[in-house]
């Protein structure tokens, strides 16, 4: 056995460590800073960088660099931007929304970030489900429950912080079914092409993700 080898597990466990334990800094100070220090605005509009953040940890740990992996989170990013696209300049999709201001730069009124996201979610999702469930199709499904999931939380966060709003107010059921759908198909390009990454940081990106929506949803509505 190479010495190569022998340090390749030690070298990701390494990564995967200093990538978590940046993760929950980030999401527990912003936290920590908003709740106990009353900076939630501070916070709030520094969500852009949190999110490219997480997306350089993905690309490092999970880790994103063979063609498949590449083309797949490329096409996963147009997709989402096309159809928020769709929905934000139409309304055919999701419903009757706009975007605000604080996820960052715009196309089309569409946050770049929200691209971005789209793709980050489902390939910790997919890592998540292909790690807990044996059965394709029910692979398939949790990972798109695991998406659906952390959207419920964050269409209760979304107006106060000025990140997009619905007319009306609270999002139609038609936003659940297009995302549920839209995810679906997310779902299934990911587990055709067998895509496998790193569990341990996947899980955890996830978990400090709901948390903070979590909280943050108690925080405003109880």
């Amino acid at each position: 056995m190479s010495m190569n080898t022998m340090n390749t597990p030690l070298k990701t466990f390494s990564k995967a460590t200093i990538a978590i334990f940046t993760v929950w800094l980030f999401h527990i100070s912003a936290l920590i800073g908003s709740l106990l220090f009353d900076q939630t605005s501070w916070f709030i509009t520094k969500t852009p960088l949190n999110l490219l953040l997480c997306l350089f940890l993905l690309v490092w740990v999970f880790p994103i660099r063979r063609q498949k992996e590449i083309l797949l989170f490329g096409t996963l990013f147009l997709a989402g931007m096309l159809a928020e696209i769709t929905g934000v300049q139409t309304g055919i999709l999701f419903g009757d929304y706009a975007y605000g201001e604080n996820l960052g730069p715009k196309f089309y009124g569409v946050p770049y970030t929200i691209g971005i996201n789209w793709a980050v979610l489902s390939f910790i999702t997919g890592c998540i489900a292909n790690t807990w469930i044996s059965f394709p199709v029910l692979r398939v499904i949790g990972g798109v429950a695991l998406m659906l999931l952390l959207d419920v939380l964050l269409e209760g966060i979304a107006p106060p912080f000025d990140f997009w709003e619905f007319s009306g107010g609270d999002a139609p059921l038609f936003n659940y079914i297009c995302w549920g759908l839209l995810a679906l198909l997310m779902q299934i390009a990911y587990n055709y092409l067998k895509i496998k990454g790193n569990y341990r940081f996947s899980l955890h990106l996830f978990l400090a993700q709901a948390c903070f929506f979590l909280v943050f949803y108690l925080w405003l509505h109880f």
